[in-house]
């Protein structure tokens, strides 16, 4: 089966088309003759070689969601699956193949409506959002604002805090016409990227979600209100300074509080529960599932060079 591979650790050059045989799956696994591949921003990261204090080595297939169709089943995995539409969690890696291994409790199946395009561009971002908002105990009346609001993590953010009943949902954004699509989606300020600007924002928020990180994320912390509360929901930008804490030091008496969060602390019931209403959702016209472009998988390089330039909004997805 053809699949994409990290041979050299730098540059979005470095992946290429390799053949792989096909997997068999092992007890509690199935095969899924994969449809659409999302390319999500931990694949960039792992590609740079930024993590490879890790484990990531070079030869490793990046990619983290499939949907396609189950192809064969292992042991203990009831055959009815074989033929069912899915959309499927392959972990840190090994979703920019033909064909993927996946483990039963990571494959959810697709309702009626919902394309696989839609699917993975919707998995794991939804979730990721959902849950980093309830992580930094978000409640309805709150102030948002969104640092990295145009990837698709950040538009189910905005998405979900305005259907939740935020007061505002802010958004740091590169361009007008990003801000004006942002707007369409549930945002009510737009902000440069830097936090500034926005007419009538509020001057501090309840809580931010960061999907960026990066040199900047410490000068956010000004950005919060007392009590406030930021989460840090990914790490596009890189890993924020050593000594971003002082920030926090520095503002003692407004109480505000730093977290990241990882969908890997949530149990896996809820994560299929939160997964299955959402696709639901989707299914219905309810939550908007935003692609930038499809490619073929084999345009990995394209994709990943695109996700370099910033020009992105939404979600980039390979199809095989």
């Amino acid at each position: 089966m053809k699949a994409i591979a990290i041979m050299t650790f730098g540059g979005p050059e470095g992946l290429a088309v390799v053949d792989l045989p096909v997997p068999a799956p092992a007890a509690g696994q199935v095969l899924v003759a994969t449809e659409a591949v999302g390319v999500g921003g931990v694949d960039t990261l792992i590609r740079s070689g930024a993590l490879a204090a890790y484990g990531f080595k070079e030869g490793f297939v990046p990619g983290s969601e499939v949907a396609g169709t189950v192809t064969a089943v292992g042991d203990g995995v009831d055959t009815s699956w074989i033929g069912r539409r899915v959309w499927a969690f392959t972990g840190t890696g090994g979703g920019y193949v033909e064909q993927a291994l996946v483990p039963l409790g990571q494959v959810l199946p697709l309702p009626g409506g919902l394309s696989p395009v839609d699917a993975v561009t919707l998995g794991s971002a939804g979730a990721v959002a959902h849950f980093g908002l309830r992580h930094a105990r978000f409640t309805a009346g709150e102030t948002v604002l969104v640092r990295g609001a145009s990837g698709s993590i950040g538009i189910m953010a905005v998405q979900l805090a305005a259907r939740r009943g935020a007061a505002a949902v802010a958004v740091t954004t590169s361009s007008d016409r990003r801000g004006e699509r942002l707007r369409r989606l549930g945002a009510t300020h737009v902000l440069d990227r830097s936090g500034a600007g926005g007419k009538d924002a509020p001057a501090g928020y309840d809580v931010v979600i960061d999907v960026v990180a990066g040199k900047d994320m410490p000068s956010f912390f000004d950005r919060l209100g007392p009590n406030g509360r930021m989460v840090a929901v990914g790490a596009v930008g890189g890993q924020p300074p050593v000594d971003f804490g002082t920030k926090i030091m520095a503002s003692f008496r407004k109480s505000m509080s730093f977290a990241t969060f990882s969908t890997a602390t949530v149990p896996p019931a809820d994560l299929r529960a939160v997964r299955g209403e959402q696709f639901a959702a989707a299914g219905r016209g309810e939550i908007e599932t935003v692609v930038h472009e499809v490619l073929p998988l084999d345009a990995a390089v394209l994709a990943h060079r695109k996700m370099a330039t910033g020009e992105v909004f939404g979600r980039i997805v390979l199809t095989p």
